[in-house]
């Protein structure tokens, strides 16, 4: 059984000064990069770093050609490594991810990157239901506050409803160190 590490959307939009600023990218950009070195120590190839690229520029941010839309310097892909560029929050949709892992025999992943309660818990959600054995580092995960009518809902608040969703029956959510103890 192979593992495969999925780092979803670390994007400069989401950072200081960026189109989407998330709350504490910089503490989950770094938590990611400990799980990339582990992953680029252990199981080389088996690295997918996912874009996400506008496809309307109402989205606002990731816009085709920009800086925003670039991935970050804290998880920045080696040659090698597989780059997957997509549109939508779900990194399966309309991409080869799912082809790719397959070909590669992976059975499990390990997901990383941003935004919790859109991109993360689509993709998570995804991988579980194409089978793929799905294990979330919930502090290499960021997100933003959230609000609808006259009520507001904290960054905090978010992350810890999406991941405490996740928990369980989708996936085995566990902290870097954690991961990096267990492996």
């Amino acid at each position: 059984m192979s593992t495969a590490l999925i780092i979803v959307d670390i994007q400069n939009d989401y950072f200081t000064n960026g189109k989407m600023e998330l709350s504490n990218p910089d503490k989950a950009a770094a938590n990611a990069a400990k799980i990339l070195h582990w992953f680029r120590q252990n199981n080389k190839d088996h690295i997918f770093h996912v874009q996400h690229i506008a496809s309307s520029p109402e989205l606002g941010f990731f816009l085709p050609d920009t800086q925003g839309a670039e991935l970050h310097e804290t998880v920045l892909p080696l040659e090698h490594e597989n780059r997957i560029v997509k549109n939508f929050p779900n990194s399966f949709l309309k991409t080869d991810l799912e082809n790719k892992l397959r070909e590669n025999g992976v059975t499990k992943v390990v997901v990383v990157g941003m935004m919790t309660h859109m991109c993360i818990d689509a993709t998570v959600r995804a991988a579980v239901d194409l089978g793929f054995e799905t294990t979330l580092i919930d502090d290499a995960c960021a997100t933003r506050a959230l609000s609808y009518q006259d009520k507001v809902v904290s960054a905090e608040q978010i992350h810890y409803a999406f991941v405490g969703a996740l928990s369980g029956m989708y996936a085995n959510v566990i902290s870097t160190e954690d991961f990096l103890k267990q492996n």
